[in-house]
């Protein structure tokens, strides 16, 4: 295509497909802070297991390296703050995992983005290739990257899956980068039980409970667990302890919310999970990441929890 893209109806159509927000972000190398940022990160194992994460650094660090021809870059940011939560008392997800994998719900979105702005070449990513999405939702005007690490909305808070449309055409108006707005607050650091964010200002997966739940194989140490609560997958507290969270509004896309089968589950029933119920429970959903051995390690390790 030769011809810019409007982005008056790139938002438009974003908008109609319900997406909350939606920017657009020049492509260009990543800015040389955060570069050093994150290559800093790796070299000091902020990673953790994740190795994935120091592979395709090029790609990370250069988006031109991942799509040739790349020209803009349309980030998108999809609700998932939860409109109906399992019981208070029984065992909890991460509110992201209560429904569909948002992975296939936000990708299937992007295509239709593209076919609606009649665009033939492109890319579409949800966290499932190299690329910084956070860092491309603050350049797109989104929301900033918080203390928490997660990307917050101004008057809606940061649960929000994010997604990004590389394309090979210009855009007749570019969005400015969004400054950071945490000011004096620490509330997600002091919220984090394993001081996973007090780290010289940077991540420590290694100590982060949605780490060691989701993509942590092996043992918990029984120091870790008892951090857990009675959260068997993820953790949410550093952002339900942000007071940007106070303005989510609950997500009205049906596929996000948890089935009732889900929500009928007691402690009782999740230490007696076989395979065929874990199967039926997570079909088409992002807790099958942990796999059944992985949820039944976090499940046996919050049984002496309060």
């Amino acid at each position: 295509m030769n011809s810019r893209l409007s982005s008056k109806q790139v938002k438009a159509e974003a908008s109609a497909l319900g997406f909350f927000a939606c920017g657009i972000a020049k492509a260009a190398p990543v800015n040389n802070s955060h570069a050093k940022a994150f290559c800093r990160w790796l070299a000091e194992g902020g990673q953790a297991g994740m190795e994935y994460m120091s592979r395709n650094t090029d790609k990370r660090l250069d988006p031109n390296a991942l799509m040739p021809g790349l020209k803009s870059i349309v980030s998108v940011a999809l609700n998932y703050a939860p409109a109906v939560r399992l019981p208070e008392g029984e065992l909890q997800f991460a509110a992201y995992a209560l429904g569909k994998d948002y992975h296939d719900i936000v990708k299937e979105r992007l295509h239709l983005l593209a076919s609606r702005l009649g665009i033939t070449a492109y890319r579409a990513f949800c966290d499932t290739a190299p690329v910084l999405e956070r860092y491309w939702a603050e350049q797109a005007g989104i929301g900033w990257i918080g203390r928490n690490h997660q990307l917050i909305i101004p008057h809606a808070g940061s649960m929000f899956f994010l997604g990004e449309l590389f394309v090979d055409t210009e855009v007749d108006l570019y969005d400015t980068p969004m400054k950071q707005h945490c000011g004096s607050c620490h509330a997600c650091m002091d919220a984090c039980p394993t001081g996973a964010l007090d780290c010289n200002d940077s991540f420590c997966a290694g100590k982060c409970l949605s780490y060691l739940t989701i993509e942590h194989r092996g043992d918990i140490l029984p120091a870790l667990a008892e951090k857990m609560g009675n959260m068997v997958y993820g953790c949410d507290r550093c952002q339900d302890a942000c007071p940007h969270n106070r303005f989510a509004t609950p997500t009205d896309e049906p596929q996000l919310h948890p089935s009732p089968e889900l929500i009928a589950m007691t402690r009782a029933d999740w230490q007696q999970l076989s395979v065929e119920q874990y199967r039926r429970l997570f079909k088409g959903s992002a807790v099958k990441r942990a796999k059944y051995e992985g949820l039944m390690r976090n499940i046996n390790c919050v049984t002496n929890n309060p």
